[in-house]
């Protein structure tokens, strides 16, 4: 993993947990506070609310669980981290809601459909309830805050989580309210709206969780940023393919660059290396893989039945043996329009004279390899003057190039 990532899970995760550990200190408080002051004052919609702030309680140990197990380093099994454990707790997450929701749904409709043996609701629900709302709110405020901060989905789903609570809470008092007043039933209707609120969070978290698990992209935002990262590195000439997918609160990133198709190997790796750098310079960024293009491969490509360079070569030295002269260095090149050869001859052959070709074939060389172009060029045979510039010994300037084309 990339510093900068490594830094920033770090962060994530001590954020997380100390976040989670407040979230379940006062959840325990109100589980039982909510549960037992609810039965007490004969009021469900309270009692719903203490199975919600129960349910909260479960999903803060799974995220203490997932925050553990997610900030392990890759391994055999997991050669890319392990940080969609975050989003199979977030799945977590939603399904409980969603179950909780439906129990909340299902208890509030056994009770509407009885209403005579609704109790009356006592004045120390509407206290407990008010007390809720006012902490879950402040506990949806300081986790949403750390939680944006580490940009963190999983800690992000877990305060909204809160802050439904904080909603239900004040639906519940709404209902305790009209109840007080003689409607009583407003207190099941007050318990079946929590129950609704409940599910359809679960359902938008499980929802999204599922999209990342499916491999989801990044939005289209945060895509171009990607590609504007690659294009501002020197040497790409173009970006095409550019893939995403989301790892936990990271990504992970694809993309194929055009570069000049006539460099070496080493410098279209360095441009390659470079494009990546730059791209794990987002904090967004887990790692990426960069492939290096010649000519945009998702147009053309290379037809598949060019030579191999063993077979080049080989013609290459058998035609050349016959003026006593071995190529220096023979660069080939495989592109959509064909086959590119730029051969590179010695200043002096091997008896000590200069290259003399008129005894080799080219036109016909080419047409055995099926090349569309080759370019013969010879070395300077260079000296070094103390005195002066560099001066070339017994090089005919009109001779140092040969196209064959």
């Amino acid at each position: 993993m990339p510093s900068l990532a490594a830094d920033q899970s770090a962060e994530k995760h001590r954020v997380a947990r100390n976040s989670t550990f407040v979230s379940i200190a006062l959840n325990t408080a109100l589980v039982a506070l909510q549960i037992v002051v609810g039965t007490v004052a004969h009021s469900q919609a309270l009692v719903a609310d203490g199975f919600h702030s129960l349910a909260d309680l479960i999903s803060d140990f799974v995220v203490l669980i997932a925050n553990r197990h997610s900030g392990a380093k890759p391994d055999a099994d997991h050669n890319y981290g392990h940080s969609r454990y975050e989003t199979v707790a977030s799945l977590f997450l939603g399904a409980l809601l969603i179950a909780v929701g439906v129990g909340m749904l299902w208890r509030a409709g056994t009770r509407l459909a009885d209403l005579q043996s609704i109790p009356a609701v006592q004045m120390s629900a509407l206290v407990v309830a008010a007390l809720v709302l006012i902490l879950k709110e402040g506990l949806f405020r300081y986790m949403l805050r750390e939680a944006q901060r580490v940009r963190s989905a999983m800690l992000i789903a877990n305060a909204w989580h809160a802050r439904s609570d904080a909603a239900s809470s004040l639906v519940v008092a709404i209902g305790i309210i009209g109840s007080l007043a003689g409607v009583r039933l407003l207190d099941p209707i007050a318990a079946a709206i929590v129950g609704f609120m409940v599910a359809r969070m679960g359902w938008t978290f499980g929802w999204d969780a599922l999209q990342d698990l499916s491999d989801r992209a990044l939005d289209e935002a945060a895509t171009a940023d990607m590609r504007v990262l690659l294009l501002s590195t020197p040497g790409v000439r173009d970006v095409h393919e550019l893939r995403t997918r989301k790892m936990g609160d990271f990504a992970l990133i694809d993309a194929h660059i055009l570069v000049d198709p006539l460099i070496s190997v080493s410098e279209g790796h360095y441009i390659a290396e470079s494009a990546r750098v730059r791209v794990l310079s987002d904090s967004r960024v887990l790692d990426a893989l960069i492939h290096v293009d010649p000519e945009n491969d998702a147009l053309a490509r290379p037809p598949v039945d060019l030579p191999t360079r063993e077979k080049v070569t080989t013609e290459i030295d058998a035609a050349l043996a016959a003026a006593g002269v071995k190529a220096s260095a023979v660069d080939i090149h495989y592109l959509s329009t064909g086959l590119d050869v730029d051969l590179v001859l010695p200043s002096r052959t091997f008896n000590g004279g200069a290259p003399d070709l008129t005894s080799v074939d080219l036109a016909a060389l080419k047409s055995r390899l099926g090349v569309r172009k080759l370019n013969v060029l010879r070395e300077w045979d260079v000296t070094l003057d103390e005195s002066g510039p560099a001066k070339a010994a017994g090089a005919d300037p009109s001779g140092d190039l040969v196209k064959i084309r």
